[in-house]
């Protein structure tokens, strides 16, 4: 029992040595008054230095792809395709067939829609009959009358004179008789009357036997050829619309829009939403965009033909495009006062879609989009208010430091630095009237 209360027992001995040393203690109160010292004498040297308070900027040095600098415009826009086709039939009927869908990729004569042909197919069988029909009737006339029917037309005529000359012997007799008073005078006026007629009718069997022999006039010949090459024009007609039944890509590109079903009624001129369609499919070749702008007047000075510019979008800003003025209006809106340019885009990609928005930032010379090469040389921006009478002080070790500087275009409140700087140098901005190379300076906390 004894020895379970002494093990409950506190040992003051061990306690007293956990306690810090004097020395301890002293080296605890020296260092605390140190720091307090050090504020202090901080404290007191900055209120008795008289040198000015700067601010302070470092200059930035970037690739020349991503420089903002020599940026004279900045516009906005729409994407556009360069050539988009309104894909329209040749002649009316309903829709048969239709092979393709928005966004479809097509290659140049793919056939994309077709219509009922069969009023076509009849038109085009009634042209073929029509030219058969004239065609051999110009063979006939050119190889002119057969063996059998100048024949013919010869014994026609021998049998004509046969008859004439058997009238001539009537007729001479009743003349002798008539003389003689043997026979009425009725008699010998019929048999004149036979006579007459058998000499007409040889000479019209005469005249007939001539032309079977010569055959058909050049006249007749050619008038034949007319109708020949009449009844042609129609047959090619009517291949030409029976063709055009079969509606097919004119390019290779991407169908943008399907205007048509199957049974639909197409015609030829546009109608309405509701009534006949005067196209079928809208189509474009996605490989060749442009971005329509509408310029300020007041702007348009700033560019030119051919200039070029950094495309970006909306949908993705981190994309960037080159591109140049392709075209501009000849005239200007009067109402908007604007002129409208186009700038075409050189490399499109997939990311870009007709009708999306972008914007143009037009450069002040050639600067090509995405060129990182090691032959592109940084650039370098410092902050215009930097810049005094062509020089800037850099901060180093606590001083004002003088450097001629050759500058270059300014954007915004930066200026590019073509000679005197290399990037990462601290540079005071708006330095004080009388600042001189080499004075003391505080940096602005």
């Amino acid at each position: 029992m004894d020895a379970e209360l002494n093990n409950l027992r506190i040992d003051r001995s061990k306690r007293r040595s956990s306690e810090p040393s004097k020395w301890a203690v002293r080296w605890i109160v020296a260092g605390v008054l140190l720091f307090v010292l050090a504020g202090a004498w901080r404290l007191l040297s900055g209120k008795l230095d008289n040198s000015p308070v700067v601010e302070v900027q470092r200059v930035k040095s970037i690739s020349a792809a991503s420089a903002p600098d020599g940026i004279v415009l900045n516009a906005t826009g729409y994407i556009v395709a360069a050539h988009k086709i309104e894909l329209a039939a040749k002649v009316i009927g309903k829709v048969n067939w239709i092979g393709v869908d928005k966004g479809d990729r097509v290659k140049e004569g793919q056939v994309l829609v077709r219509l009922e042909d069969d009023e076509y197919q009849a038109q085009l069988l009634q042209a073929k009959g029509q030219l058969a029909n004239l065609q051999a009737k110009l063979d006939e006339a050119l190889h002119g009358s057969r063996p059998e029917e100048v024949q013919q037309a010869l014994a026609n005529l021998n049998s004509s004179k046969a008859d004439l000359e058997d009238a001539k012997v009537s007729l001479d007799r009743l003349k002798g008789l008539l003389s003689e008073g043997l026979t009425p005078k009725q008699s010998l006026d019929d048999a004149q009357t036979r006579y007459d007629g058998a000499t007409h009718r040889v000479n019209s069997l005469q005249q007939a036997y001539d032309l079977v022999k010569l055959g058909p006039r050049h006249e007749q010949i050619d008038s034949l050829r007319g109708q020949v090459d009449q009844a042609k024009g129609a047959l090619d007609y009517a291949e030409t619309n029976l063709a055009n039944t079969i509606i097919r890509a004119p390019v290779t590109g991407t169908i943008l829009e399907r205007a048509v079903e199957k049974g639909e009624f197409v015609t030829t001129s546009f109608v309405g939403d509701r009534g006949a369609k005067g196209y079928v499919v809208s189509i474009a070749d996605l490989n060749d965009l442009e971005v329509e702008l509408d310029i300020s007047q007041n702007d348009f000075a700033k560019l030119h033909a051919a200039q070029h510019g950094v495309v970006t979008t909306d949908a993705f800003p981190d994309r960037k495009y080159d591109g140049f003025i392709k075209e501009i209006s000849p005239e200007a809106n009067r109402q908007k006062a604007t002129v409208q340019i186009k700038v075409k885009v050189t490399k499109p990609d997939s990311y870009l879609r007709p009708e999306m928005n972008a914007s143009v930032a037009f450069l002040s010379d050639r600067k090509p989009v995405g060129d990182t090469g090691a032959s592109a040389k940084p650039v370098v921006l410092a902050p215009s208010a930097a810049v005094r009478d062509g020089a800037v002080f850099v901060l180093l070790d606590g001083k004002a430091v003088r450097r001629t500087v050759k500058t270059g275009v300014a954007s915004g409140a930066s200026v590019r630095i073509e000679e005197g700087l290399i990037g990462g140098e601290d540079l005071i901005v708006n330095p004080p009237a009388g600042l001189k190379d080499g004075d003391k300076v505080r940096q602005k906390a």
